[in-house]
């Protein structure tokens, strides 16, 4: 059985204690209620190292938001992936579409980060996903197929079965637009199909994948009931705890 998973980005937002208030405030709204998913937070790297201080990490998970493509050296401003892993963080987002539009993030340096992930430990969110004119264009199956061959389809499934995918149609990120959820179950259904053909029925059946883009307390719900959507990786809704919160009670 794959896992259901709510994953909040909280992008370059709070500061050091507005982050610690916010994990601290989350885990109190969580504290007397179950739910169906794993929940993870993706904070900012001044968070990381603070945050198992204040919060049961097995509980909420913590993810970077990011890690260098380097192991170690004379990278300043860097932050490598056992770096990461010794703060106590379990997942690292990777492939985001700000980090491959405005950092120039390329499926090769994708493919080293994703490498050096696994080999320190961390779980890869890998994102993935079209941008408008793909979309209107009905490119986005050719654009996330080659997203993934680029950069994981190298993995042996194995290390591949420790990723969790993140579909984000880049369009809708920030925009207030959602892709429905046909289009969304669509796309999702693809991508498993593609995973399923390098790797198996058994490993495209056991990964998670999110949806990303503007997924919110009024959407989530129609959006989760989808047989390929496993939960959402969230964006400016993770920022508040109500709407974070009720997001997280959509998967249930």
């Amino acid at each position: 059985m794959r896992k259901n998973i709510i994953a909040g980005n909280w992008k370059m937002n709070k500061t050091l204690q507005e982050g610690l208030e916010l994990a601290k405030g989350l885990e109190a709204a969580l504290k007397d209620r179950s739910y169906a998913c794993g929940i993870i937070i993706g904070t900012p790297f001044i968070h990381l190292a603070s945050l198992p201080a204040v919060i049961d990490t097995k509980k909420i998970a913590v993810a970077a938001q990011n890690c260098a493509d380097k192991e170690s050296g004379a990278y300043t401003g860097e932050v490598s992936a056992a770096m990461v892993k010794s703060t106590g963080a379990e997942y690292v987002i990777l492939g985001h579409s700000e980090r491959r539009s405005y950092y120039g993030e390329t499926f090769e340096v994708l493919k080293e980060k994703t490498l050096l992930a696994l080999k320190n430990g961390l779980k890869p969110i890998f994102c993935i996903g079209e941008v408008k004119a793909e979309r209107e264009a009905n490119k986005q199956n050719e654009v996330v197929k080659a997203q993934l061959e680029g950069s994981v389809f190298n993995l042996p499934a194995e290390e591949f079965s420790k990723l969790v995918i993140a579909y984000e149609p880049v369009w809708a990120i920030g925009t207030g637009l959602t892709a429905t959820p046909e289009q969304a179950q669509e796309i999702h259904a693809y991508i498993r199909s593609l995973i399923a053909d390098k790797y198996g029925k058994e490993v495209a059946d056991n990964t998670t994948i999110l949806y990303g883009g503007s997924c919110n307390a009024q959407n989530a719900k129609g959006l989760f009931v989808n047989p390929d959507i496993d939960g959402g990786l969230i964006g400016g809704a993770s920022l508040k705890v109500e709407d974070f919160v009720a997001i997280i009670d959509a998967i249930g």
